[in-house]
């Protein structure tokens, strides 16, 4: 278990980008966008990653209103995870200090995309997370599970993904599980990697799995029978 950090680390750029506050926040949510394997230049100002995850974020944004929930964003300082640097998970790190530091223990459901998704996994062990929603996350094989145990780990894979492949999304639901998480993965039939395809669908999971993550409604069937909570 990482140890929680009682101020945020120095940095001229803030991890953390809040797009809704609340007073007193009751949970948090968290969304990260994909980038590349390799790059240590900043994300454009202009960045299609980033882009991609705004339906989401206006679908969680609407499924949670009312319910006191903050929502915010990871800030990467590069557009790569650059092998052993880890740099976007460390930047997950990074804004989950932040957030404890300006809202204190709250628990907070990390929703990732691609390289996105690997960053939330990355971080998940940090006190503050409770679960986190990946969405065509970056799997390598013999990613670290261990920090998984007592979270809560959604992954949603396309079929139809050719860019990081559906299959590790399964093995490391499964090995998560093994580990001691609630972990299960989902097919999303005829999905692609940059979820066009049936984007509506998309967007409409991702907030019915925050808000059931956060116990603020009912899960996805498939998913509560696979938690063992119907």
């Amino acid at each position: 278990m990482r140890p929680r950090s009682t101020r945020p680390e120095r940095s001229p750029v803030p991890a953390l980008r809040l797009d809704r506050a609340a007073e007193p926040p009751r949970a948090a949510v968290l969304l990260l966008h994909g980038g590349r394997a390799d790059g240590l230049e900043p994300p454009p100002v202009w960045n299609p990653p980033g882009a991609r995850m705004r339906p989401f974020a206006r679908a969680i944004a609407r499924a949670t209103d009312g319910h006191d929930v903050v929502l915010g964003q990871v800030r990467y300082r590069h557009r790569g995870w650059n092998g052993t640097r880890a740099d976007a998970g460390q930047d997950a790190l990074r804004a989950l200090d932040e957030l404890a530091f300006l809202t204190g223990p709250v628990p907070v459901v990390l929703v990732g995309h691609s390289m996105g998704g690997r960053a939330a996994l990355h971080a998940a062990g940090h006190p503050l997370v409770e679960a986190v929603v990946g969405l065509a996350p970056w799997c390598p094989e013999g990613e670290p599970v261990e920090h998984l145990a007592g979270k809560r780990v959604v992954l949603v894979h396309g079929d139809r993904d050719r860019v990081t492949n559906p299959r590790d999304s399964w093995q490391l639901a499964d090995r998560a599980r093994a580990a001691g998480a609630e972990s299960c993965a989902l097919r999303m039939p005829g999905g692609d990697h940059a979820m066009l395809r049936g984007a509506r669908t998309w967007h409409t999971l991702a907030a019915r799995l925050v808000t059931g993550l956060l116990r603020l409604g009912p899960l996805p069937p498939t998913v509560a029978d696979s938690f063992g909570t119907r």
